[in-house]
């Protein structure tokens, strides 16, 4: 598989300054990591800062990396809101994104509700409560590639347009497309059908996941936390252990 990133391009001390270490980071799991060197975001992370008064500043945000114009590697954080921000919408639209579905529409609108700015598409990222937005040529550029590979029609053109997820069988074998602003086209195939495809759209954490610095927890809650292994508690070693024998009885 071809990077946008190499694994030694990763901006650590940008990252570090934000309270995640290189141990966090390489602690993540793999496809998690090969996501974000794919130019993918990362997962909702724990972060602090130290404001000017002194003060520690905790928050929870994506990130992702960007290459700059001096092919040097920076980061775009995006941070968990506590709801939201839905104002250019108008009920249609609203309903439609907190339902799951891509929309087509602007980026702001007047006083009286004219739609203005870029034309885009929109999508709702649940675990940071972001509006993910991407330009309608580049994805309609993505959708009409994906029309001359696989030679779909004007009615299935326009479904994937509409943000549905479309079903087609290539060499006898069901693939499901749709588009989902988080992956890095901004459109996502999977092998199987619309269920498989939305399933693969949420990782699936584990209460624990062990790296080999510390481990990565997710509570009740979704939240995802790092814990050092000097600071494990009884239950995480205990945890380990069984995970250890599962894995060597494999």
């Amino acid at each position: 598989m071809i990077y946008n990133f190499d694994e030694n391009e990763m901006p650590y001390g940008i990252l570090e300054r934000f309270g995640l270490t290189q141990e966090m980071i390489e602690d993540l799991p793999t496809d998690i990591l090969q996501n974000i060197l794919n130019g993918r975001h990362s997962p909702v992370l724990p972060v602090h800062i130290i404001a000017d008064n002194g003060e520690e500043v905790k928050a929870r945000t994506r990130f992702c990396l960007v290459r700059t114009p001096e092919s040097n590697v920076d980061v775009l954080f995006f941070p968990k809101l506590d709801e939201y921000d839905l104002k250019v919408f108008n009920e249609q639209q609203k309903q439609n994104l907190l339902a799951g579905k891509p929309i087509i529409g602007h980026l702001e609108s007047n006083e009286t509700g004219h739609e203005l700015g870029t034309k885009c598409f929109f999508q709702l990222d649940q675990d940071s409560k972001q509006v993910l937005s991407v330009p309608t040529p580049v994805i309609g550029r993505n959708i009409q590639y994906l029309t001359d590979r696989y030679h779909l029609t004007s009615t299935e053109m326009q479904k994937l347009q509409n943000g549905e997820i479309l079903s087609i069988i290539e060499d006898d074998d069901e693939i499901s497309i749709g588009i989902d602003l988080n992956s890095n086209t901004g459109i996502r195939l999977s092998a199987g059908n619309e269920q498989v495809w939305r399933r693969e759209a949420k990782r699936e954490w584990d209460k624990y996941n062990f790296g080999i610095f510390g481990c990565w927890t997710m509570d009740e809650n979704g939240n995802l936390d790092y814990i050092h292994e000097e600071d494990y508690s009884e239950e995480i070693w205990n945890e380990q252990k069984k995970q250890g024998m599962r894995m060597m009885q494999r």
